[in-house]
């Protein structure tokens, strides 16, 4: 009897010791791949310009940060945002990771990688092209799938410059001899 308990008793010990030791299953590879299917999802939805779609890739607490524009926090700033650009007729966004990360735990993910965009100055109203680098930072769901919760955009675009504080307007001679004074234009 006492052989039995003590078979008993070892065996619960090996039992728990391999429970407690066990790792989950390695997803990296898993979790990197769709990562990248997201991507490649949402530049779809962008070409579609479904401001819907477009908007499921991001966390409901996500954070949007794009040139010469304050950030937009939450999915509802996001949106109006979205919306906004998706409206521009000339809108093109294409954009494309050069390196995709996955913590170890499996729960968050980041991209970087370079985009093109082709949108209407909202000032001048001319068609404008941009191009630069972005960073993503992604959160598992519970669900499986990947959203959004940090995404970056840097120009490498230089803004237009202004003119030197305190400089003078050039002058210049109609052809009927006259001066008049014009204001010089930046692009």
């Amino acid at each position: 009897m006492k052989r039995l308990a003590i078979l008993f008793a070892t065996t619960a010990i090996a039992l728990t010791l391999i429970a407690c030791n066990s790792q989950p299953a390695d997803t990296h590879v898993a979790d990197v791949k769709a990562i990248q299917d997201t991507e490649n999802q949402w530049n779809k939805d962008y070409a579609a310009k479904d401001t819907t779609k477009i908007l499921a890739h991001y966390a409901d607490d996500a954070v949007l940060m794009t040139p010469g524009m304050p950030a937009d926090h939450g999915i509802t700033d996001i949106s109006g945002a979205i919306k906004q650009m998706v409206a521009d007729p000339a809108l093109a966004l294409k954009f494309q990771s050069s390196k995709i990360e996955v913590a170890k735990s499996g729960d968050i993910g980041y991209t970087q990688g370079i985009y093109t965009m082709t949108m209407t100055d909202p000032v001048t109203k001319k068609v404008i092209s941009d191009h630069g680098s972005y960073v993503t930072t992604y959160r598992k769901q519970p669900d499986g799938t990947w959203k959004a919760v940090v995404d970056i955009a840097t120009s490498e675009v230089a803004p237009p410059t202004a003119p030197p504080a305190g400089a003078k307007h050039k002058t210049s001679a109609k052809p009927s001899g006259k001066t008049s004074k014009t204001k010089s234009k930046h692009k």
